[in-house]
């Protein structure tokens, strides 16, 4: 059983994030919460009654190649799809003149999340398909938008990133893919691995996007252009052409996500693949960041909805599973009484708002940074919030669904209950779309020593202002959570300065990176479960406001400040006394 957290969405985007001002601000004033609130309620029927219960049997069967290189999804996969289609959400973020939606980061992301924890590996396709919509409508030609995105925003086709190499991983400077200008078009030959979607039988055609290098292209990184590779070369009219040189030469037998086909995709065996370009030469891994900082959103948005499918099955078993009598509880109750059991679902209750308020509060920055230059502060503020969610949202997800399974017990261990899916498709998580390392270096480098900490420190301001406010709160529980979080801001200041202070010694910075990521990421988790709570406290007398829910609400952001938040401080001691005692360590000891 799967349900859509709708209640909770309601709160954050109404009240934590401010629906009506952002809507004001960019440019939405029909959006309301009455609409956010029909759109996430039929978002949740599809979630809970289609995709959810395909993922456990997805898990089983897997997708499945065949000799003449197709692949196919696990059984109402494709069906799932088409109601995808059929209901229009695979058309929620497009513009409207690609006959999109257009609706706003915080509507969508909120539904994706949905899609997301109902069926994981089902929803990556979609979540691909997503990236490159908006990949294509910044940067390909108006020909390309008008043959390419349409049928992307009606879910006859997908589409899929290819970047990866054999020798290529990180590194992207390594790619050994070819692009050689034939007329209108390019022939691309090369091989791509780790292919999300780069196969399968849910749609009529698949759009590739594909790194390459033309021809006399600079070496490294500034000679990286991207292409469209359609799998069928489609006509002027839309209508598919004659097949594309691409061939799936296999898919990975994987720990987790096992519905998802990741392929092994082949360019150009016979002569070269009908490729476009997207934008200019040697302009491609600009553009292809484009839609890694929306991937790498969406995959901090997976933490969440990984979370709070793997909370939501241990809530239902530990209200269900009678073992042992609780400590000051009759025979019979169920093992949610037991102290430690409620103490483990409490935090993972606590750690799952936070990210979705955080997760909100990311969708927000974005919605904001929309159509700004790079330098503008909106943009500026989202690109800082992009690796702190994708980053903590990640490595959280695995320690929430690893609680799961042992709050399952010896059963939790056992394939069948479906909790050790979760922690197994949770894996892939810090890993894909950039590893948490990768996060942590773009934090620490790009995001704060290259302008002094500026970026960062605009963050702890506004946060710090924010709490000055709530520190004389008449609530003793919210003046209390201002304090705590002021204490942390002060601490993250002095863990910043620690890092600023060592920029021309690199290899301390980067020893300090995803511990300073994660110290951010409690932070800003206790920023909005501050907030959370003084609006919860401001609902509670409000005739048409759930009060239970409001009374839950302060709990579980008491429950973090006491909790998560003081690993803010634990993280800031190791950054400022353990780095050289990393340092110090020769590989020859290891």
């Amino acid at each position: 059983m799967y349900e859509a957290p709708i209640e909770d969405y309601k709160f954050v985007i109404d009240h934590v994030i401010g629906l009506n001002q952002l809507m004001a601000n960019t440019g939405h004033d029909d959006i309301s919460i009455d609409l956010v609130e029909a759109v996430l309620s039929e978002a949740g029927k599809l979630a809970a009654d289609v995709i959810a219960p395909l993922n456990h049997s997805g898990d089983q069967a897997g997708a499945t190649r065949h000799d003449d290189s197709s692949v196919t999804t696990p059984n109402g996969f494709a069906n799932a799809y088409a109601a995808m289609a059929e209901g229009g959400w695979t058309s929620m973020e497009a513009r409207e003149e690609f006959g999109g939606q257009n609706l706003p980061m915080v509507v969508t992301t909120a539904v994706n999340e949905f899609w997301q924890a109902a069926n994981m590996a089902f929803a990556l396709c979609h979540l691909l398909t997503q990236g490159q919509i908006y990949a294509l409508q910044k940067a390909a030609s108006p020909e390309h938008q008008k043959l390419f995105i349409p049928p992307m925003v009606e879910g006859r086709w997908t589409g899929t990133m290819n970047l990866t190499e054999p020798q290529a991983g990180t590194d992207l400077a390594g790619i050994k893919t070819k692009a050689v200008k034939n007329g209108d078009h390019y022939l691309i030959s090369g091989q791509k691995i780790y292919i999300t979607y780069g196969e399968h039988d849910m749609a009529e055609n698949i759009v590739h996007l594909v790194l390459a290098r033309t021809e006399d292209a600079p070496a490294g990184i500034k000679g990286i252009s991207v292409f469209i590779v359609p799998k069928f070369i489609p006509n002027e009219d839309g209508s598919l052409g004659p097949a594309n040189d691409v061939r799936c030469l296999s898919i990975e037998k994987k720990l987790g996500i096992k519905a998802s086909p990741t392929a092994v995709m082949q360019y150009g065996e016979n002569g070269g693949a009908v490729g476009y370009l997207v934008g200019a030469e040697n302009q491609g891994l600009d553009i292809m960041f484009g839609m890694m900082n929306h991937a790498r959103l969406a995959v901090g948005l997976q933490g969440l909805s990984i979370s709070d499918r793997a909370y939501q099955k241990a809530r239902a078993y530990a209200f269900d599973r009678v073992q042992g009598t609780p400590l000051e509880k009759d025979p019979g109750a169920p093992i949610v009484h037991h102290p430690d059991v409620l103490r483990s679902l409490t935090i993972m209750k606590a750690e799952i708002e936070a990210m979705r308020a955080l997760m909100m509060l990311g969708a927000a920055s974005m919605d904001l940074a929309n159509g700004c230059d790079a330098d503008d502060p909106r943009s500026t503020r989202a690109n800082l919030l992009i690796p702190i969610i994708k980053g903590w949202m990640t490595e959280r997800a695995l320690d929430v669904t690893s609680q799961a399974v042992q709050i399952h017990g010896g059963m939790g261990f056992i394939e069948e209950t479906g909790a050790a899916q979760h922690f197994r498709d949770a894996r892939i998580l810090p890993i894909y779309e950039g590893t948490t390392a990768i996060q942590a270096n773009d934090l620490v480098f790009r995001k704060t020593l290259r302008d002094g900490g500026e970026a960062v420190t605009e963050l702890f301001d506004e946060i710090e202002t924010e709490m000055q406010e709530l520190t004389c709160h008449a609530d003793d529980m919210v003046s209390a959570n201002a304090n705590h979080m002021s204490r942390a801001v002060e601490t993250a200041r002095k863990a910043t300065a620690h890092i600023l202070a060592a920029a021309n010694e690199p290899r301390r910075p980067a020893v300090n990176g995803v511990n300073y990521l994660m110290l951010l990421g409690y932070l800003c988790g206790g920023w909005v479960m501050t907030r959370a709570s003084y609006k919860a406290l401001a609902q509670k007398s409000d005739a048409s406001a759930n009060p239970s829910f409001m009374q839950a609400k302060l709990s579980t952001s008491q429950v973090f400040m006491t909790h998560l938040l003081p690993q803010v401080h634990a993280l800031a001691d190791v950054i400022m006394k353990g780095d050289n005692a990393v340092l110090a360590m020769d590989t020859d000891w290891l």
